[in-house]
């Protein structure tokens, strides 16, 4: 299915990877080729439109950067990727798989025809061009002592009262690669299969994404979102040391601090668009395993209020809490301040919203971003910020966040 679908200009690729759930009983759903589009600059409200005029099947992402503030304090790097704050299209093509059964639905084909097509696809796997076989060497936007240097000075903003958390990203790049991201992506999510993966195309742009995030979903009239802060490794050689390593998670005060922050902040945005007092948490400190760490997560409901829009929800909740801090705005100035690289879209939401207006998208993490037209390679990692983050600890755990991109890449 998805080597059927790169064969197409734009395609989003969204796959469970059997992580099913209350929340989620489709292994995968995957669009390809576009009848329509949102144009360049095209708003919320916009969207809006496009969702109330068609009803139909819509893909896309929403950029971290579609709500920035402030506008007039310019990034030290900009945003080589590309990829534009708002971008979402009407699909030729859509395949929802469960492990029964395959769906296609399709604007102008003959869905026998699509299915034959995939049957018989051969996909062509080489992780690098043939004429540099080289893999790409990154680099970080921040020596280490200029990222211990900047978590101290977050910290003296929450000693003083500006912020609680903040969640502090920093970039790994290389540029003049060739990749073939169809390979790379197979790869990644072999090594680190993850629940909200995507393999998103825009042309000449790629996300290739191992995500265990939900940003938020809506089933009928309820909100759903499942924030994760708090994050341990694995150990898989040693059963009993891995699960001493999960029960660490489970019991430290640090991160359940965190979570319980992010949990708040959540409900704040939601209680915005929901009817009051259905705001709930489902589960609080919820750990569970992936393939490279423990994460904790947490799961908040509420039922949306009648006549609530597609923006209203983006604008109540968006960026979500969790790659944000607390308190939103003002989190958001000091990572304008103290981050080198627009963030693009990373730590943004990739996702659909279908033709009965429920919707699922992810958070934009763990992902290698590759702009294919000026060959430049990205990834970024962060964690969440409080008064009592140890600097080197932080720093070890965005390295350990990355260690399935690192692999992949260093060893195609």
């Amino acid at each position: 299915m998805l080597s059927w679908c790169n064969q197409f200009n734009i395609c989003s690729f969204l796959d469970n990877h059997h992580y099913f759930s209350t929340h989620q009983n489709i292994e995968c759903l995957a669009a390809a080729g576009s009848i329509q589009t949102l144009p360049p600059g095209a708003s919320l409200q916009d969207l809006d439109q496009m969702i109330e005029l068609h009803k139909d099947w819509l893909f896309g992402h929403i950029g971290y950067d579609i709500k920035e503030t402030p506008k007039n304090t310019p990034y030290e790097i900009a945003d080589s990727i590309g990829f534009s704050d708002l971008f979402f299209f009407r699909p030729q093509t859509v395949l929802s798989l469960t492990i029964t059964e395959l769906t296609i639905s399709t604007l102008g084909n003959d869905p026998r025809t699509i299915y034959q097509e995939i049957k018989h696809q051969t996909p062509k796997t080489k992780p690098f061009p043939e004429q540099t076989n080289q893999p790409p060497t990154t680099q970080s936007r921040l020596t280490k002592e200029e990222y211990l240097d900047i978590i101290q000075k977050i910290q003296q903003h929450i000693q003083r009262g500006d912020c609680y958390e903040l969640n502090y990203c920093q970039e790994f790049y290389a540029r003049n690669v060739s990749i073939h991201p169809f390979t790379l992506y197979q790869q990644l999510t072999s090594l680190s299969p993850n629940p909200f993966s995507a393999f998103y195309k825009l042309t000449d742009k790629y996300v290739l994404c191992a995500s265990p995030e939900r940003y938020l979903q809506k089933k009928g009239n309820r909100l759903i979102s499942q924030p994760i802060k708090g994050t341990a490794k694995r150990d898989l050689s040693d059963a009993n040391a891995d699960e001493q390593l999960k029960k660490h998670l489970q019991t430290s005060e640090k991160e359940k601090s965190e979570n319980v922050m992010v949990v708040d902040l959540v409900r704040n945005d939601l209680s915005k668009v929901c009817e009051e007092g259905s705001v709930q948490v489902d589960e609080l400190f919820g750990v569970y395993s992936f393939p490279q760490v423990h994460q904790m997560i947490s799961t908040i409901s509420g039922n949306v209020q009648p006549g609530i829009r597609f923006s209203d929800i983006i604008d109540a909740s968006f960026p979500m809490g969790s790659m944000t801090g607390a308190p939103k705005k003002r989190v958001m100035e000091l990572i304008r301040q103290y981050e080198k690289t627009k963030r693009g879209i990373y730590s943004g939401a990739l996702g659909y919203i279908s033709p009965d207006m429920d919707f699922d998208f992810n958070v934009v993490i763990r992902s290698i971003l590759y702009n294919a037209s000026n060959q430049y390679l990205s990834y970024l990692v962060g964690g969440g910020i409080t008064f009592y983050s140890e600097a080197e600890k932080e720093y070890e755990e965005c390295l350990l966040k990355a260690k399935a991109i690192q692999q992949v890449l260093q060893n195609p």
